[in-house]
């Protein structure tokens, strides 16, 4: 991910066309450790891409994506009245000083 960020950032740069070097010098202006197959394997899958289409291509691609952010089902969430009750339980179960163990009963 982090050869597509100093890739994308080249691009911002002004640079269309960011070669390994131009990379890798990102890279290491960060102090980042380079491999260079990996800047190497970057720079062959986006030369002479539009880095605006591959972004654009992107986001078609995360559209089609479920969230999985449904909303939950009428009647699915507790009671306003039990989120107390609920809480004080809890606060019981934690105040045990033996913490299950039996060593302070």
């Amino acid at each position: 991910m982090k050869y597509i960020a100093a890739y994308l950032l080249a691009s911002l740069g002004g640079n269309d066309s960011p070669s390994a070097a131009d990379v890798e010098k990102i890279l290491n202006a960060v102090g980042s450790e380079v491999d260079s197959t990996c800047t190497a394997k970057v720079i062959e899958s986006l030369n002479g891409q539009s880095v605006e289409a591959l972004i654009e291509a992107g986001q078609e691609k995360f559209a089609s994506v479920p969230t999985g952010a449904a909303a939950p089902a009428a009647g699915a969430a507790p009671a306003a009245g039990d989120a107390p009750a609920a809480a004080a339980e809890e606060e019981e179960e934690s105040s045990d000083g033996s913490m299950g163990f039996g060593l302070f009963d």
